[in-house]
């Protein structure tokens, strides 16, 4: 019976140990795709990758966005104007 259970919880903290370590290497592996990938597209654009720039790039793809949405409900002044500040926001980190 002692064997039995010597056995069951072997088994199980083996379970859990390779459950631990598939989650440690899916999270590591997370990390370097996203830094990577946030260094392919920095590069891409010809930005520096810091955090700054990308909150910059983030707000100035927001503010095309809103002027898509107002083109979407017809208002052709509501589209220029955040279109020319997307634009704008944009040429600033894009040089």
């Amino acid at each position: 019976m002692q064997d039995f259970f010597t056995w069951l919880g072997r088994t199980l903290g083996e379970i859990i140990r390779f459950v631990v370590d598939l989650l440690t290497h899916f999270f590591q592996n997370l990390g370097a795709s996203a830094r990577g990938f946030f260094d392919g597209l920095a590069t891409s654009l010809g930005i520096p990758a810091t955090v700054v720039s990308l909150a910059v790039l983030l707000l100035g793809l927001w503010l095309l966005y809103l002027a898509l949405r107002a083109l979407m409900r017809r208002s052709l002044i509501a589209t220029l104007i955040w279109a020319v500040l997307g634009v704008t926001v944009l040429s600033w980190l894009i040089y």
